[in-house]
């Protein structure tokens, strides 16, 4: 059962980033939507990580709900409580999601790239990492024909993060390069919401 709504998930969430890549909805929509359905399919996130598929739904929902949880932070129409109570729970979120990031790495034995991205945010500059799994194996057991990122070419899955845990570990396995490179989703990531 489980799988099958993480499969409606990921083909909705690829509807949604082709709605977003035409300009038919803004980041914040983007976002929304995202939440919303994710409510909607009622799965909570898996607590026992021992698959890719688990990793990857962890990695995603936490996402959602991190990005969701911020901009409702950011909402000026909210009391200075309920913004940080928001805030909050946006941390807590972003902190989740890097555990399933460090699970999925721990998965696929670190087969990955990973480097700092360019950005115009301040908050991110010199800290925004972008892990690209090029892996065909990994991709054909996630099912590849669904992309998992902010591109449209599923023959890679981009993960993103600022843990200063990740980069120790991407560096531990010797796959964190020290030069920036232009992101492979540098328009959302670089769109403010």
């Amino acid at each position: 059962m489980y799988m099958n709504k993480f499969d409606r998930f990921l083909r909705h969430r690829q509807s949604l980033l082709i709605q977003y890549k035409m300009g038919d909805l803004t980041k914040n929509e983007f976002i929304e939507e995202n939440f919303n359905y994710m409510e909607s399919l009622g799965i909570k996130p898996f607590t026992r990580i021992d698959n890719i598929k688990k990793a990857i739904y962890n990695y995603h929902y936490y996402n959602v709900n991190a990005k969701y949880w911020q901009w409702m932070a950011n909402d000026p129409k909210n009391t200075a409580k309920e913004r940080q109570a928001y805030y909050s729970e946006s941390l807590n979120n972003y902190y989740q999601k890097d555990q399933a990031t460090l699970a999925l790495l721990r998965l696929i034995d670190f087969k990955a790239e990973a480097y700092y991205v360019n950005v115009k945010s301040q908050l991110l500059k010199d800290k925004l990492i972008e892990i690209v799994i090029r892996n065909p194996d990994i991709l054909l057991e996630i099912d590849a024909h669904h992309s998992l990122s902010g591109s449209t070419d599923s023959d890679y899955l981009i993960l993103h993060t600022k843990s200063p845990m990740i980069a120790n570990a991407l560096k531990n396995n010797g796959i964190l390069r020290d030069e920036k490179r232009h992101s492979l989703t540098d328009s959302y990531i670089n769109q403010k919401y």
